[in-house]
């Protein structure tokens, strides 16, 4: 899991279930993006709000693998 702390000491992160964000203070959850098919059965990873649409893909697991990497490396 990366985690980013602002000077401020906010933390940011990708949400799993790793770790219980919950013992370390207060939270907020965000949605950053979606993963849906398409009518020919192609996987998608939108990244909101304004962010790239990934894809299409043969699997939805590509488009997840897409979407981590693509959050972990420019929205964190």
């Amino acid at each position: 899991m990366t985690m980013t702390v602002a000077p401020d000491g906010t933390m940011r992160c990708l949400y799993t279930e790793e770790i219980d964000l919950s013992a370390i203070g207060n939270m907020a959850i965000q949605r950053t993006s979606n993963v849906n098919p398409d009518d020919m059965g192609q996987w998608w990873a939108e990244i909101l709000p304004d962010g790239p649409l990934l894809g299409p893909f043969a699997k939805r697991s590509e488009a997840l693998a897409a979407e981590i990497d693509y959050i972990e490396n420019n929205v964190l």
